[in-house]
């Protein structure tokens, strides 16, 4: 019982220095296409990397339950465009998108345009999403049109 005590612990330690590994790269490859990319971003708390382009106008308050229309384009570090919502203006819960959506969105106003690196772990994680491999950090470009 000892034995499989021990090998249970080795196979547990494994699993989360390499769970450590891949936020580790996400935030590396990040933070090496900003620089790369001459990229003027901010990193908040939470490991979001964020530009904010136009802040917008407006007192607003943005929350989970809020409606935000917006228009955007999502993109792989490589350039590949994954999503752009057809070039069409799209309306969401706040609080049904990834993580990075969420904190990213409410730090401008109606108006406003906000780019968003985003790691793996504010993104989809180690699960691939359509054209979206697993552990991929996200470049977005988001224009706020309206908040309800």
């Amino acid at each position: 019982m000892k034995k499989y005590s021990g090998i249970l612990l080795v196979v547990f330690c494994l699993v989360a220095v390499m769970s450590c590994k891949k936020d580790d790269d996400g935030v590396k490859e990040i933070e090496k296409f900003i620089k790369e990319n001459n990229i003027n971003a901010t990193k908040d708390e939470t490991g979001l990397y964020y530009e904010i382009i136009n802040p917008g106008v407006g007192n607003v308050t943005i929350t989970p339950n809020s409606r935000v229309t917006i228009k955007y384009e999502g993109k792989l570090l490589n350039g590949k465009v994954f999503d752009n919502g057809e070039g069409k203006e799209q309306t969401f819960v706040l609080g049904q998108l990834i993580s990075g959506w969420q904190i990213g969105l409410p730090k401008i106003q109606k108006g406003g345009e906000i780019r968003l690196l985003i790691p793996p772990s504010l993104g989809y994680g180690d699960r691939s999403a359509g054209e979206i491999p697993a552990n991929s950090p996200l470049d977005f470009n988001i224009k706020l049109i309206n908040v309800q």
